[in-house]
C-alpha cells in the first residue's frame, strides 16, 4: 500500500510553498496537480515522477472529481507515493476534505499538508490586511457557489450583517448579484470592495471601488480573482507594495 499527500501549493507565487509541501513534491512517485498550481513547482520533482493534470476551470474539467478520486486510490493501492497538489489550501474550498474521505474509506494512508490560501495571500499582496485593529476584528471566507436548495437571501443576510471582512472565492461572474444581495440585506452601499486578479504573481492586478461602483470598474477582470469586501480595503492606498515592485522589476529587466 502506498500513501497520498494532499498538499496545498499556495496561491501562485512558488516561493509560498511550505517546506513540507516541497518535500512531498520531491518525494512523489506520482503528482496529480490542479490548474492553479504554479507549474514551476513541478520542476522540483524527481526525474522519474509521473504527472497527471487534473485541472478544472469554470467551463471545462479535464478530469471529473470522481475520476480523480479513483486515480488516487488506484495509484496508492499499487504502492505509489502520490502527491495531490492543489492551489491554495486543500481544506479551503479545495475539495481536500472530500478526497481525504475517499482515501479513508479505502483504508489508504494519507497526510494533509496545509497551504497558503488565496483568501489571505491575494489581499496581502494587494496591501489589504483581512483584519486590523481599527477596521475589522472578524473575517469570513466565502464561496460564491452555493448549494442547490439554499435560500440566497438567508445566506447573504448572515454575511451582510455578520463578519466585517468578506473574502469571496469563485465570484467574478456573480459580482453584480453578490453586490446587490449584500446591499439588499443591510450592507452599506458605500462599503469598499477590491478585486485581486492573479494574486501573488507578476500579472497581479487590483481594482477597488464600492458595492455600487465595483461592477463597472472591474468589468474587465476575469477569473481567477479574489473579491474582498470591507473597510480594510481602504488600507490599500497606504500599504500597497507588490504590484509596484513587480512593475519596477519588469522595467529593470527590460533595461
Amino acid at each position: 500500500m502506498g500513501k497520498v499527500f494532499i498538499v496545498g501549493a499556495g496561491p501562485g507565487d512558488p516561493d509560498l510553498i511550505t517546506v513540507k509541501g516541497m518535500k512531498a513534491i520531491q518525494n512523489a512517485d506520482v503528482i496529480l496537480y490542479d490548474r492553479l498550481v504554479n507549474k514551476t513547482l513541478l520542476n522540483y520533482a524527481s526525474k522519474h515522477t509521473k504527472f497527471f493534470y487534473c485541472g478544472k476551470d469554470p467551463y471545462h474539467h479535464s478530469l471529473p472529481q470522481e475520476e480523480i478520486n479513483k486515480l488516487m486510490v488506484t495509484l496508492a493501492q499499487k504502492g505509489h507515493t502520490v502527491t495531490r497538489l492543489k492551489g491554495g489550501d486543500p481544506f479551503v474550498f479545495g475539495r481536500g476534505g472530500e478526497e481525504a474521505q475517499i482515501l479513508n474509506r479505502h483504508h489508504i494512508p494519507f497526510e494533509i499538508v496545509p497551504g497558503v490560501t488565496s483568501g489571505i495571500a491575494a489581499p496581502s499582496y494587494a496591501g489589504i490586511p483581512v483584519t486590523h485593529r481599527d477596521y475589522s476584528s472578524s473575517v469570513a471566507f466565502v464561496t460564491a457557489v452555493t448549494q442547490e436548495g439554499i435560500d440566497k437571501n438567508t445566506h447573504w443576510e448572515h454575511l451582510a450583517q455578520g463578519p466585517e471582512t468578506l473574502c469571496i472565492y469563485m465570484g467574478v461572474k456573480k459580482l453584480p448579484e453578490i453586490c446587490n444581495l449584500l446591499i439588499q440585506n443591510g450592507r452599506n452601499k458605500d462599503t469598499p470592495v477590491a478585486l485581486v486578479h492573479l494574486g501573488t504573481i507578476d500579472q497581479q492586478q487590483t481594482v477597488t471601488g464600492t458595492l455600487t461602483t465595483i461592477q463597472t470598474r472591474a468589468s474587465h477582470i476575469q477569473n481567477p480573482a479574489m473579491i474582498v469586501v470591507g473597510e480594510v480595503v481602504k488600507l490599500r492606498d497606504e500599504l500597497s507594495w507588490f504590484e509596484e515592485n513587480a512593475c519596477t522589476l519588469s522595467l529593470e529587466q527590460t533595461l
